[in-house]
């Protein structure tokens, strides 16, 4: 999953000379510019002379806490938060082979209304030297914690920012850190160095008409179920214990929304697996898990969702996965998840690698922008050739791939708005797709993208030997 919390409030400040070369700019504001800069000028006026800029930029913090407090984010240590901002070009000189460097701010300040970025003719608060009208900074230019810093390389100057700033957010979060935001400057040794220049580097701030281009935070995260209710095999020594475990997710549902049981909340559940679904437990004999316990500890997923890896060596061809409150008492069952067929190795389709078709089962043409979408993905192999098993028991179902992921593009410019995320090693599986007993599938919030443009959905199916883009693309318009 990726979320968005875009800058809400950002500005450059500076104390380079204004166009006379006499007086500095030092109280100059331009926190209504739609782009933000970063510079370090030397020697245009002396051989003493130093001019620098720096970039102020805070974010909604209070939306992240909310979130992970109404369980939309994952907790601590389950999702990242990274930096994101977009390089605007200019007929200037770049700066070239350089680190920028990124400080939590330790004060507070106010963005302000200037504009001006050429002849610094607006003045007001944030400036260089005071972040906000009553308040001056303790030092000129931000005052900023140095022992946060991070900093991020940029060879060419036309990079834009994606930088893994989880620790920061953290901190913010815990309130361990005030929520202030971020200075972004030339590192020191840049910023110090007497005998050259780093000319401007220029970013679009929060003020820009590039909907695209806007600085925020990128939280991104797993949060793709793997439910193997449909995948479900006999134990075999042909793989190892971990790989012969299969997952099992219990969905406490009521009038179509998910709540946490009562009688767990975000606590443990227990599993037993049985062979029949019409009797009470304590009148049936469990099948036992292949390392000889009966019950399973289950862990809670999300609200309302719980999971349990199971792995069992029985010969029967459908067995029921029964949820328990208590890991002892029969009666404490709260439901069962449903039918599991045991499959056998060998009992497969048979099609050759990379040779898919795919379609959206329930692609609609339009969608609102306040709108978060379910998409039904249905995946067949192009050249199907079954067994007489898999004939007759799977011939109307889907396949069901294991990782699979998806990107969106703007069909107007072919700009990738989200590019795979997952599909390549030490990735977060941000987009990868989730799948159970009817197939793969993924949520998506449309507020991520611009309302009045075409978008298209593409795939990626990724295999032990390399990986696989299917041809088709699924297109659909978000409204204004």
């Amino acid at each position: 999953m990726i979320k968005k919390y875009y800058s809400n409030k950002d500005s450059t400040i500076t104390n380079a000379f204004k166009e006379n070369l006499i007086n500095r700019a030092t109280r100059s504001n331009m926190g209504e510019s739609d782009i933000l800069e970063v510079f370090s000028i030397k020697k245009r006026v002396s051989d003493e002379s130093s001019e620098i800029s720096r970039i102020l930029i805070d974010f909604p913090i209070e939306d992240i806490i909310s979130d992970r407090e109404n369980k939309k984010l994952p907790p601590s240590g389950s999702v990242k938060y990274f930096l994101r901002m977009f390089n605007a070009e200019h007929r200037f000189s770049l700066p070239k082979k350089y680190h920028l460097s990124i400080n939590p701010l330790s004060g507070s300040w106010e963005e302000g209304i200037g504009i001006d970025m050429n002849s610094y003719k607006d003045e007001g608060a944030v400036n260089w030297l005071s972040s906000s009208i009553s308040t001056s900074w303790i030092n000129e230019g931000s005052d900023y914690y140095k022992d946060k810093e991070k900093t991020i390389y940029l060879e060419n100057g036309r990079e834009d920012i994606n930088l893994d700033v989880t620790d920061i957010v953290e901190s913010w979060i815990s309130g361990t850190l005030e929520s202030n935001g971020l200075v972004i400057k030339l590192s020191c040794s840049y910023e110090d160095d007497p005998s050259r220049s780093y000319f401007t580097k220029k970013f679009f701030s929060r003020g820009t008409q590039n909907f695209f281009k806007k600085p925020f935070l990128e939280a991104k995260y797993d949060d793709s179920i793997k439910d193997d209710r449909g995948n479900f095999y006999k134990y075999t020594n042909f793989v190892s214990e971990e790989d012969n475990k299969h997952t099992l997710y219990f969905y406490n549902k009521f009038k179509g929304n998910l709540y946490d049981h009562p009688a767990l909340g975000t606590g443990s559940a227990y599993v037993r697996l049985y062979p029949d679904n019409l009797t009470h437990p304590l009148y049936q004999i469990p099948i036992y898990q292949y390392n000889g316990d009966q019950a399973v500890t289950a862990s809670w997923v999300s609200t309302g969702v719980y999971k349990a890896d199971v792995s069992v060596n029985t010969s029967s061809r459908i067995i029921y996965d029964f949820w328990f409150s208590d890991p002892v008492d029969l009666n404490s069952v709260i439901g069962y998840g449903g039918a599991v067929e045991v499959k056998r190795v060998g009992e497969t389709a048979n099609f050759s690698s990379q040779d898919y078709n795919v379609s959206i089962k329930n692609l609609k043409s339009k969608y609102s922008p306040e709108e978060n979408a379910r998409f039904q993905v249905f995946v067949r192999g192009a050249s199907w050739n079954p067994n007489s098993y898999t004939s007759l028991t799977t011939q109307k179902n889907n396949l069901i791939i294991e990782k699979m992921y998806y990107s969106i593009h703007r069909i107007a410019d072919n700009f990738t708005v989200i590019p795979f995320e997952g599909d390549k090693l030490g990735d977060i599986d941000a987009t990868r797709l989730s799948f159970d007993v009817n197939g793969n599938y993924f949520d998506f919030d449309m507020s991520i993208l611009e309302p009045g443009y075409t978008y298209a959905v593409r795939f990626r199916i990724v295999e032990p030997q390399g990986y696989y883009d299917p041809r088709e693309q699924f297109k659909f318009r978000v409204e204004e």
